[in-house]
């Protein structure tokens, strides 16, 4: 297979009350423990990159790795952009093969908002790629976004509604109450507010900060329309503290492979427990 748009199967999830796992990637041993682990378990996948990832790997390295696996393994497979609020960047990604891109002006006015979204669907329908927008401000840290807790603000479900129907987008991602990174006490998700603005938005919505959300709010959420999850922090640290345990155990190890590979597992390991959770298992089979 290719690397295809995650709409038609991010309508599914809609559909049918799952979601799909999008996850954050910054090496080729990430994006190869995740592939494995949506085959293993014959899911849709969303392999995801950060601006910052891009701007250290490169678009086109990233989109050809992404395209490979896609190539060799017959699950649907997604290469999102996320949180970027540089057009000539998305326009860059999706001249080099991504297949979704986010443009983020969540940070502006309503209308500015608006306008940056609708200059982005444009060119997204133009080639065929989804396109991801955010309305309130989700709190956290997400690579080279930063935004306090006293200026994260939830979305309001009758913006929601207008700005769908303003831009066109492809995919929403309303602040709810989820933070990005790991959450220093328990999450505070609005789910009220997700079934409200699940009940005026048709769209697939997007559950940002999915990191460190016990497993049963997850699977609320996404009983009350969020159809695509993004997890990355909780990949970063399962990969990390993996070759950690390497380099504890044998501090004058040099050979990448050794430590490469036992990072590789953990990060598959952790990638199926998300995607169990997301329902999405088996779901693959309908996109053949």
């Amino acid at each position: 297979m290719a690397l295809v748009s995650s709409t038609p199967f991010l309508q599914h999830a809609r559909q049918n009350g799952y979601c799909v796992g999008a996850f954050n990637v910054h090496t080729l041993e990430m994006l190869q423990a995740v592939v494995e682990a949506a085959v293993e378990t014959e899911s849709p996948l969303i392999l995801q990159s950060t601006v910052g990832t891009v701007k250290h790997l490169g678009a086109d390295y990233i989109a050809a790795a992404a395209q490979t696996a896609a190539k060799l393994n017959r699950i649907p497979i997604a290469l999102h952009l996320d949180h970027c609020a540089d057009f000539d960047l998305i326009v860059k990604c999706i001249r080099a093969g991504y297949t979704s891109v986010m443009i983020d002006a969540s940070h502006s006015p309503f209308e500015e908002n608006v306008a940056q979204t609708r200059k982005v669907v444009e060119v997204g329908r133009a080639a065929g790629v989804n396109v991801e927008a955010e309305l309130g401000k989700v709190g956290g840290v997400e690579d080279e976004i930063a935004v306090g807790e006293e200026d994260a603000t939830l979305a309001d479900p009758q913006e929601c509604k207008a700005f769908v129907e303003l831009t066109g987008v492809s995919t929403l991602a309303p602040a709810i109450g989820t933070a990005h990174g790991i959450y220093k006490g328990d999450p505070n998700i609005d789910f009220d507010r997700i079934q409200a603005i699940a009940g005026v938005v048709s769209v697939p919505l997007v559950l940002h900060g999915g990191s460190g959300i016990p497993d049963d709010q997850v699977r609320r959420a996404v009983s009350l329309g969020m159809s695509k999850m993004n997890v990355a922090t909780e990949l970063r640290i399962a990969f990390s503290d993996a070759i950690k345990n390497v380099f504890k155990a044998n501090p004058s190890e040099n050979d990448p492979r050794k430590y490469m590979v036992p990072a590789k597992q953990a990060l598959r390991e952790m990638a199926i427990e998300k995607m169990i959770v997301c329902g999405s298992v088996g779901k693959a089979k309908h996109f053949r």
